[in-house]
């Protein structure tokens, strides 16, 4: 059986950190920023934690253990 390859475009958006958590950049957050509130791009720049219910898919994408 050959090995899994990591899918490319998953490993270029999502990390999994120590915990086994997801972390993934927001949506919304590249263009058309000019009617979006300040306060609202500024918590935009910051990553975000995936829901419990994409987790299992993302890191089956990533090839990361359960």
């Amino acid at each position: 059986m050959p090995k899994m390859k990591t899918h490319s475009g998953a490993k270029k958006r999502f990390k999994v950190t120590g915990s086994g958590k997801v972390r993934a950049r927001h949506a919304f957050s590249s263009h058309i920023l000019e009617k979006k509130s300040p306060k609202r791009k500024r918590t935009l720049a910051h990553p975000v934690m995936l829901s419990d219910h994409d987790v299992p898919r993302v890191k089956k994408l990533l090839g990361v253990g359960k």
